[in-house]
């Protein structure tokens, strides 16, 4: 897509969970060192919003509603909301 070698056209929903997912992975960047920035979404959590379980269930299970949530969670710990 990048090289703009591919003509097809992403539904609203594939456009908002890719725009979910590049600020997941931008703000889990800015937030930690890797290799935790690439295995926080994979880490059991103890937050609230998590029970106990890792960030990348809740999104899996609870779709763009769930993605939105750690997307905003994400942002407030690195103090943009």
């Amino acid at each position: 897509m990048k090289k703009g070698q591919w003509s097809g056209i992403l539904s609203q929903d594939a456009l908002t969970r890719i725009s979910v997912l590049v600020g997941i992975f931008k703000g889990l960047r800015l937030l930690f060192s890797e290799p935790l920035s690439d295995e926080w979404i994979r880490l059991a959590n103890k937050g609230s919003l998590y029970g106990g379980r890792r960030p990348l269930d809740t999104v899996i299970e609870g779709g763009i509603p769930k993605m939105l949530e750690v997307r905003r969670h994400v942002d407030a710990l690195r103090g943009g909301l």
